[in-house]
């Protein structure tokens, strides 16, 4: 095949690329998002609006093959399958994405698809492994060619960009060769979704966890189709009518194919620290330093100040969240919330916090504006300035936290956090999934890992 276009030059990437060819670093960046995946899906399991999704699932995906993710003696066909499990993922705002950001989420749309065909076809953790891999490299180049612009027209934008991450590596499970993975890639341009409708609605925000999953199952039927002879569009990102003229303000679509396989976009995985949108992340990382510090705590806060990109200005400012979901999405609220809880506890998140006086009170003491200077950031940059009620004033400008690639967590860190999102799970369920997991090139099979829940 003659590679004339992106999609068809990103395919031939992917179906040419040996395990034995990508660097150490890679391959433990990818095992730590997938692991961090798990244990976030099997949190998100419990969740009420998870429960809703998984009734659907099992109700039309019996009789397969592939884990359900959190709970027993459940296997479904891999759409099924992988629709409940990346629904999981991305219920609690937990679950992996790119620094800088780019509008991807990698542990909830490549996971998902890649595991439930592999337990199906019996693929190995090698498999699973190279092709998530790939579908990252191809993912994070979609999302980092759009220039993050589908959510200024109200798309949810990992929505949009997953299914194609979730095509490739659903494809290359299926072991598809670079014709057929390329049309996998056009049919999932049609089934790109996902609106930010709940951010600014009374009810529905449940929709946004959704979109995940959604991704995850079409990314498995675009695949499915393409083996079968199905065809897509070539030109699906840079053509008349394609994915970043349809979707996207602006685009930079050389973006899709520059450096390939030496810049590895894998590295940029990001894994979160909180139950909560990213752009709070550095903010509430900034104020606990300053807590720690200097010896305070919201009693004693009299003003804080933040300067913030114009996109949270207009997506995250929610002062009144109707529920925890939008709580979640507010970056003042997840700050006010931090000046009196430990937000590394995901259960701190509940509907309950929502009413809570204190963290209403503190969302008073909360300033908020763009910044005004032209000085280039990152999308997640943002000021905390703290008046504290005896003059004292702190401030930090900052785009990092615990679990950014500037200063990931170690395995240790990693297996705390996997233990703590599964710590309802039965004795040594999720210590043998950890392990095997850490090893996952070297598993032969993945279908004798016991039910996680």
């Amino acid at each position: 095949m003659s590679a004339s276009s992106q999609s068809e030059i990103l395919c031939d990437f992917a179906t040419s690329l040996r395990f034995e060819d990508i660097p150490i670093n890679v391959i433990n960046a990818a095992k730590f998002c997938i692991i961090d995946t798990i244990g976030v899906s099997v949190f998100g399991s419990q969740l009420p609006w998870s429960k809703k999704i998984y009734a659907y699932a099992e109700s039309y995906g019996r009789g397969g093959q592939s884990q359900v993710i959190g709970y027993a003696n459940s296997r479904l066909h891999a759409p099924h399958a992988a629709l409940a499990n990346g629904a999981f993922a991305h219920a609690f705002e937990q679950d992996s994405l790119r620094k800088p950001g780019a509008g991807v989420h990698p542990g909830a749309t490549l996971f998902p698809s890649a595991f439930a065909l592999s337990q199906e076809l019996n693929a190995s953790g090698e498999t699973l492994l190279k092709s998530f891999i790939a579908g990252c490299e191809v993912l994070f180049r979609i999302g980092a060619a759009s220039k993050h612009s589908s959510e200024q027209l109200g798309f949810h934008a990992p929505g949009l960009t997953g299914v194609f991450g979730a095509a490739v590596t659903s494809g290359l499970v299926q072991d598809l060769n670079s014709c057929k993975l390329a049309n996998a890639l056009g049919i999932a341009g049609s089934m790109s979704s996902g609106l930010l409708a709940f951010t600014k609605s009374k009810r529905g925000s449940e929709v946004k966890r959704l979109h995940l999953g959604k991704a995850c199952e079409s990314g498995i039927l675009a695949s499915r189709l393409a083996l079968e002879g199905f065809e897509g569009p070539e030109t699906i990102f840079e053509g008349k009518f394609g994915f970043f003229e349809a979707f996207c303000i602006s685009s930079d679509p050389e973006v899709l194919t520059k450096n390939l396989g030496v810049d590895w976009e894998t590295l940029k995985i990001c894994l979160k620290t909180y139950p909560c949108h990213i752009t709070a992340h550095p903010l509430i990382h900034s104020l606990y330093q300053m807590m720690n510090t200097y010896s305070f705590n919201s009693k004693d806060i009299q003003s804080c100040d933040l300067l913030v990109p114009e996109k949270v200005l207009s997506h995250h400012d929610n002062r009144e969240p109707k529920d925890v979901k939008q709580a979640q999405y507010s970056v003042p609220f997840c700050l006010a919330i931090a000046m009196d809880y430990d937000v590394l506890d995901p259960y701190i998140f509940n509907d309950a916090i929502v009413n809570n006086i204190n963290v209403l009170n503190n969302c008073k003491k909360i300033n908020m504006s763009a910044y005004s200077d032209k000085i280039k950031r990152t999308s997640w940059t943002s000021t905390l300035k703290i008046l504290l009620k005896n003059g004292k004033v702190f401030t930090t400008e900052s785009d990092h936290f615990i679990g950014s690639p500037e200063n990931p967590l170690d395995t240790q860190q990693l297996k705390q956090r996997f233990l703590k999102h599964t710590q309802h799970c039965e004795n040594g369920k999720a210590e043998s999934w950890f392990n095997a997991f850490l090893d996952l090139e070297h598993l032969t099979s993945l279908n004798y890992l016991p039910d996680l829940n």
